[in-house]
């Protein structure tokens, strides 16, 4: 590109204040972007120039909504598309719980895991020192309900109190030595 030896470099002044490599850079960029670009003769739009209004009639040249506008006829000429794509969109499903009171559902849970974590550290720290003794944790008092069986608990002895325990979860309490109470 140029005819300069590279000692000479600095002494030249370069237009637009650049360095020629930048140029370079930009030449190959420009090349590789020319050639990702189909050739324009070769696309399909112009099979259609000199048609005047290129396939789309002469009236409404390709203007307003011919299948309607959004979702519509879903449920007739768009059928096909709504049950292949969105299937479920129309119609109902399942049963009404009319009037639900959610609280009656309500019932926090916690994992075998978490429950030496509630213990408060006195009881803890007592059981450190009496190897005989279990800690009793009363779980609906702290606001759960329920105990699930997720998780390793340490082999030590641990009185639960709750409403529900799972079988997972009474199965690894027992096997550490300690017991599960059902509380109303």
């Amino acid at each position: 590109m140029w005819e300069i030896g590279v000692e000479q470099l600095d002494d030249v002044e370069w237009p637009f204040n650049t360095s020629p490599f930048i140029f370079i850079n930009l030449d190959r960029a420009q090349s590789r972007r020319r050639s990702d670009k189909m050739t324009t003769r070769f696309k399909n739009c112009r099979k259609l120039r000199g048609h005047v209004s290129h396939g789309h009639g002469r009236v409404g040249k390709h203007r307003k909504h011919p299948g309607g506008r959004g979702k519509a006829g879903g449920q007739s000429h768009h059928r096909i598309l709504f049950d292949k794509f969105h299937p479920g969109y129309f119609g109902k499903v399942g049963m009404r719980y009319f009037h639900k009171i959610k609280n009656r559902f309500y019932c926090r849970s916690v994992n075998v895991e978490n429950l030496w974590s509630m213990v408060p550290k006195e009881d803890v720290e007592a059981v450190a020192q009496e190897p005989g003794k279990a800690p009793v944790l009363d779980l609906v008092q702290k606001g759960y309900f329920k105990v699930l069986g997720t998780g390793k608990m340490p082999q030590k002895p641990l009185v639960v109190k709750a409403r529900f325990f799972s079988k997972l979860a009474e199965r690894k309490i027992k096997a550490a030595g300690g017991a599960c109470v059902l509380v109303a």
